[in-house]
C-alpha cells in the first residue's frame, strides 16, 4: 500500500490530498524557520538539564509527604534555568492551567488588592476564579477587586487606558498571552515585555503575571526573560511534550513563587512537601521532547491557516503572519461548520476516533462547547485537538499534534468533513477554490 492509498484508507479523498500537498509545498521555508527555532530551544533545555546535573536518581518515586524529593526539586531548578527565572513550582498537584493560575493569583493577592487585566476579559475558566461570574471561593469573595482595560480595535494594548486604570490598590497585572476564545492576535514576548515595562514605570512594585499557556517554546525567549514576575502554564500543553500525564508550573521571582507554594500546600510547608508519585521521568522527558513537539504543532497551525485562508475563511493568525502560540482560530460562520471541523479532528485521532464530538455545557464556560481530542492524556491540548464555543462568530480553535504528520492528517480530515457536509466546495480542477456558504 503506497502513501496515497494509505490516506484514502483513512478517508481522505484524492482531491483533498492534492490540495493539501500543494499548500504544504509552498510552506517549506516557513517549516525550516520553525525547525531552526526548535533546535535552539532543544539546546536550551539540554543545557538546563546538564547545568542542574540531572541523573537517573531523579526519576525515583516518592510518596506521602514527599520530603527530600530530589527529582522534584531538581526539575524545578531545570525549569527555572530554562525560563531564566529565580524559582519554579512544577507539580503534578497543579491539575490544570486554570488551577496553576488560581494558585499564583490567590497566593499573591490579599484582601483590598486589585487585579488588572490589560487585555480585556480573561479566558472563560478564570471568570469564576476572579469573580466576574459568581462562584464560591472566588477572589472577589476574599475582597480582591478586578479591573480590565479592553484592547484597541486592532488588538493592541491601550496604554493610555492602562495608565488610567493603575491605582494605589493595583497589586497585580495578569496578561493572557494566547487568545483564548477570542478572535484576536496572540501577543509576542516582545509585546508582553513592552506592556510590563510601561506598567512598572507607573508602579514599580506591580506584580506582572503572564498566562503562558500554548506559548512555551514557540519563540526563543519566554515572558520571564522580558520582565514578567511570574509565568504560568500547564504540563499537558507545550512543556509536557505529550508525556506529562498531569501537572502545571509557575516560574518567576522567588518571593512570588514561595507565596504560591504556601497556597498550594499550606503556610509554613510551601515547596517542601508534595510527593512526585513516580511521575518525574515523564515530566523530565516531556520537557526534553517539548521543543520538537511544539515545532510539529506549529507546522500544523501554519498549514491550517494556509489551507483555510486560501479557501476563503477568516483565520487568526493569518497565513503569512508570525506566530506566538500554537493555536489557530478559524471562523466557520455556523454551528454546523464548527461541528464538522471538530468531527474531522476526532476522526483523525489515534484514540476514540470512532466517537462523534457534540457540544455540551462544560463547567466554567458560558456557552455550550464542543471539543475534539482523541488523546493519550485526557484534555492534553498539545495533542491534536480542536474546540470552540457554540456562539457567534462560530470560530473553532485548533491546536496541537505530537507530530507534524498527525497534524497534517487532522487538518485534511477536517476539510474532508466540511466538504462531505456541503459546507464548502472545491472547484476549478488544478486550482481549487472554496467559498463560504
Amino acid at each position: 500500500m503506497d502513501r496515497n492509498t494509505m490516506y484514502a484508507s483513512l478517508g481522505i479523498s484524492p482531491q483533498v490530498l492534492k490540495f493539501g500537498e500543494e499548500i504544504e509545498g509552498s510552506l517549506q521555508e516557513r517549516f525550516r524557520a520553525i525547525d531552526e527555532r526548535a533546535e535552539y530551544n532543544q539546546l536550551k533545555v539540554i543545557r538546563a538539564m546538564q547545568k542542574n546535573r540531572v541523573s537517573d536518581i531523579h526519576f525515583a518515586a516518592t510518596t506521602g509527604y514527599g520530603y527530600n524529593d530530589l527529582g522534584r526539586d531538581t526539575l524545578e531548578e531545570v525549569y527555572a534555568s530554562v525560563f531564566e527565572a529565580e524559582s519554579a513550582l512544577v507539580r503534578p498537584q497543579l491539575i490544570s492551567g486554570t488551577h496553576a493560575l488560581h494558585i499564583a493569583l490567590s497566593g499573591n493577592l490579599r484582601p483590598g488588592d486589585e487585579l488588572l487585566s490589560p487585555n480585556g476579559k480573561p479566558y472563560d475558566t478564570l471568570e469564576e476564579v476572579i469573580g466576574i461570574r459568581q462562584s464560591p471561593g472566588s477572589l472577589k469573595e476574599y475582597g480582591v477587586t478586578y479591573r480590565q482595560v479592553d484592547l484597541l480595535s486592532d488588538g493592541s494594548f491601550d496604554f493610555e487606558g492602562i495608565a488610567r486604570a493603575i491605582n494605589d490598590r493595583t497589586k497585580m497585572m495578569t496578561i493572557q498571552r494566547s487568545k483564548g476564545y477570542a478572535v484576536r492576535p496572540t501577543f509576542s514576548v516582545e509585546q508582553i515585555g513592552q506592556v510590563i515595562a510601561f506598567a512598572k514605570k507607573i508602579k514599580p512594585d506591580l506584580i506582572c503575571m503572564v498566562d503562558n499557556c500554548y506559548g512555551e517554546f514557540v519563540e526563543t525567549i519566554e515572558p520571564t526573560q522580558a520582565g514578567a514576575d511570574m509565568a504560568v502554564g500547564s504540563l499537558i500543553k507545550n512543556p509536557g511534550g505529550g508525556l506529562a500525564p498531569i501537572g502545571g508550573y509557575i516560574v518567576g521571582r522567588k518571593d512570588c513563587i514561595d507565596r504560591a507554594s504556601f497556597r498550594l500546600s499550606a503556610p509554613g510547608l510551601g515547596k517542601e512537601v508534595g510527593a512526585s508519585l513516580g511521575l518525574n521521568q515523564c515530566l523530565y522527558q516531556g520537557l526534553f521532547l517539548s521543543p520538537t513537539v511544539v515545532a510539529g504543532a506549529l507546522k500544523g497551525a501554519v498549514f491550517a491557516a494556509n489551507i483555510y485562508e486560501k479557501l476563503g475563511f477568516s483565520v487568526v493568525p493569518g497565513a503569512d503572519e508570525e506566530r506566538h502560540d500554537i493555536i489557530q482560530s478559524i471562523t466557520l460562520n455556523s454551528p454546523e461548520g464548527v461541528a464538522a471541523f471538530c468531527q474531522g479532528i476526532q476522526a483523525a485521532a489515534p484514540v476514540d476516533s470512532f466517537v462523534t464530538p457534540e457540544p455540551w455545557d462544560m463547567p466554567g464556560y458560558d456557552a455550550p462547547v464542543i471539543m475534539a481530542a482523541g488523546a493519550f492524556v485526557q484534555g492534553a491540548s498539545i495533542e491534536l485537538s480542536a474546540d470552540g464555543p457554540i456562539k457567534p462568530p462560530y470560530a473553532v480553535y485548533f491546536q496541537g499534534g505530537l507530530t507534524w504528520y498527525h497534524a497534517k492528517l487532522g487538518i485534511l480530515m477536517s476539510l474532508q468533513k466540511l466538504l462531505d457536509a456541503g459546507l464548502c466546495a472545491l472547484k476549478g480542477g488544478d486550482k481549487p477554490l472554496c467559498r463560504r456558504q
